[in-house]
C-alpha cells in the first residue's frame, strides 16, 4: 500500500533569509519625493496644526516623521489604513519615505487614522498649499493665470429615499440599544412591537408597491411615518432617563449613547420633511439625505444621467501647469459658482500675497457686480465666460488661451476622482472626514505632479 504524501514541500537544506538586502532605486517615485521634500519646513507645519487642535500636549511626543510620511504614502495611492500599515512594514520605498529604514518600528492603522482625524480637512489642506507653493518655487507652477470651478463630491452613501432612511433608522436604533446600558435595553424590549410592525410596512413596501399607484405609496409612506414618530418619542424620554440615571456606561457604551441621541435628533427633524413632502410634494429645504452624516446634502448638476449627487460641494483653484487647491463648503450654499467665482481670488490673494494677472471662470460665476469685484482685488484680465450674448471682458488672444486653461480644469478635476486618488465616495462615515480625504486626494494629485515634474527637469526617468 502507497504512503499518502505528504502535502507539505520538502524544506531546503539552508532556509532562505528572511532579511533582504537589494538597494532601493534611487529613481522610484516615493524615493525622489523623499530626498526632494523639505521635511524640517513640513514638520514644523504639521507641528504647528497638531498642537491647535490638541487639548493638552501632556504625554509621548508623536513619531511625527514617520506619521507625515504615511499620510502622504496614503494620498499617493488610494489605499486603506491597513494596506498602508502594511505597506510601511514591508515595502522599501515607503519605509524610505517615513525615515524608518534604521528601525524596525512600524505605526499600525490606528494610530495613522487618528492622526488623519487630528488634521482633518483644514490641517491636510495646509499641507497642499505647502506642496502648491514648493511647486511655485521650482517653476512647475504659475500662480498668474488661474481658473476656478466647483464639483461635487460624493458620499458612500445608499441612494437615499424616505422608506429606506425610516428602516435604517429602526436597525441602528436596535443595534447601538445593545450597548447602551440598562435603560435602553428596557426601551428596546418595550418597542418590540411596533418594530416588528415597522419592518413589516418596510417589507410590505419593498416587495409589493411597484404594482401600487402614488397614492396607496404615500400612503403606506405615511403609517410608516408615525411609526417611526411614536419609536422616536419613546426613544427620547430614554434619552433623557438615561441622563437622570446614575449608570454609566464605557467605551462601546459610551460611543452608543451618543449615537442615540444623534439618531434622535435626526429623525425629530426627518419626520417633518417628509410630512411636508407628502402634503406638498416638494422636498423641504435642507432635505436630510443620510441618517447617519446629516450633514450631507444634494447637489443638482444637470448632467446627463445623474442630474443630482449626494455628497458635499468643493472649490477647485488650477494654476497655470496643472497644480490644484481645494476647499470644502460647510454648506450647500457656500460655494455656489456666483459666490466661488469670487473667493478663489481672495484664496489667491490670501495664500501669495497678490491676485493673478489673469482668472478664468465659466459662465455660471459671470455677473457685472463679480467681473468689478475680481478687478478690484488687482486682477488685470477677468475671463468670467459671458451668459446670453454679453461679450468677453478680455481680448481675442487671452479669451482664447483662457478658454483652453478652462478646459484643462476638468481634466484634473476627473484625475483627482479616478480610482487613484479616491475623491469620489471615500471610505469616510463623517463630514469631517470626507473633508480630510478629499484634501489628500487633491494633496497626492499635487506631489506626483510635482515628482514628475522635477524628475523630468533632471532627465530622470521615475519608476513606482
Amino acid at each position: 500500500m502507497s504512503r499518502r504524501r505528504s502535502q507539505r514541500p520538502q524544506p531546503e537544506l539552508f532556509p532562505r533569509s528572511k532579511r533582504p538586502t537589494i538597494p532601493i532605486e534611487p529613481t522610484h517615485r516615493l524615493v525622489l519625493l523623499t530626498d526632494e521634500l523639505d521635511w524640517p519646513a513640513l514638520e514644523t507645519r504639521v507641528e504647528e496644526i497638531r498642537m491647535s487642535k490638541l487639548k493638552s500636549a501632556a504625554g509621548r511626543p508623536p513619531h511625527l516623521r514617520a506619521l507625515i510620511g504615511a499620510l502622504v504614502l496614503k494620498a499617493t495611492r488610494d489605499m486603506t489604513w491597513r494596506e498602508a500599515e502594511d505597506l510601511i512594514r514591508h515595502y522599501a520605498p515607503a519605509r524610505y519615505l517615513c525615515g524608518l529604514t534604521e528601525t524596525e518600528w512600524t505605526p499600525d492603522f490606528t494610530t495613522l487614522h487618528d492622526f488623519a482625524v487630528l488634521l482633518g480637512a483644514d490641517g491636510v489642506k495646509l499641507m497642499n498649499e505647502f506642496a502648491v507653493k514648493w511647486a511655485v518655487h521650482e517653476k512647475l507652477a504659475d500662480p498668474s493665470v488661474v481658473v476656478g470651478d466647483t464639483t461635487a463630491q460624493e458620499a458612500a452613501i445608499p441612494y437615499p429615499n424616505e422608506m429606506g432612511l425610516m428602516a435604517a433608522f429602526v436597525t441602528s436604533v436596535l443595534a447601538a440599544s445593545k450597548r447602551a446600558g440598562v435603560v435602553f435595553q428596557r426601551f428596546a424590549s418595550k418597542v418590540k412591537t411596533q418594530v416588528r410592525a415597522a419592518r413589516e410596512k418596510v417589507r410590505e413596501y419593498r416587495l409589493f408597491a411597484k404594482d401600487k399607484s402614488k397614492e396607496v405609496k404615500n400612503r403606506m409612506v405615511a403609517e410608516m411615518a408615525n411609526a417611526i414618530e411614536a419609536i422616536n418619542g419613546r426613544l427620547g424620554r430614554a434619552v433623557a432617563a438615561a441622563k437622570a440615571a446614575r449608570s454609566r456606561v464605557r467605551k462601546h457604551g459610551l460611543v452608543a449613547r451618543e449615537k442615540l441621541v444623534e439618531l434622535h435628533q435626526t429623525m425629530g427633524k426627518l419626520v417633518p420633511q417628509i410630512r411636508y413632502w407628502l402634503k406638498t410634494g416638494f422636498v423641504a429645504a435642507d432635505k436630510i439625505i443620510s441618517l447617519h452624516v446629516p450633514e450631507l446634502y444634494s447637489i443638482v448638476r444637470g448632467k446627463v444621467g445623474k442630474t443630482v449627487e449626494f455628497g458635499l460641494n468643493w472649490g477647485i483653484t488650477r494654476l497655470r501647469g496643472g497644480f490644484l487647491l481645494a476647499r470644502v463648503a460647510l454648506n450647500r450654499r457656500e460655494l455656489q459658482d456666483t459666490r466661488f467665482a469670487v473667493e478663489a481670488v481672495k484664496d489667491q490673494v490670501a495664500m501669495f500675497g497678490k491676485a493673478p494677472r489673469a482668472y478664468a471662470y465659466d459662465r455660471g460665476g459671470h455677473s457685472e457686480k463679480n467681473v468689478a469685484t475680481i478687478k478690484k482685488l488687482g486682477v488685470k484680465e477677468v475671463g468670467l465666460a459671458p451668459r446670453g450674448r454679453a461679450g468677453w471682458m478680455v481680448s481675442d488672444s487671452m479669451k482664447e488661451k483662457l478658454v483652453r486653461e478652462r478646459a484643462l480644469v476638468e481634466a484634473g478635476i476627473g484625475a483627482v476622482k479616478s480610482s487613484r486618488y479616491n475623491f469620489h465616495r471615500p471610505r469616510a462615515r463623517s463630514v469631517r472626514m470626507m473633508g480630510a480625504y478629499g484634501q489628500l486626494a487633491v494633496l497626492g494629485f499635487n506631489l506626483n505632479k510635482l515628482v514628475r515634474g522635477l524628475a523630468a527637469r533632471r532627465e530622470v526617468e521615475v519608476v513606482g
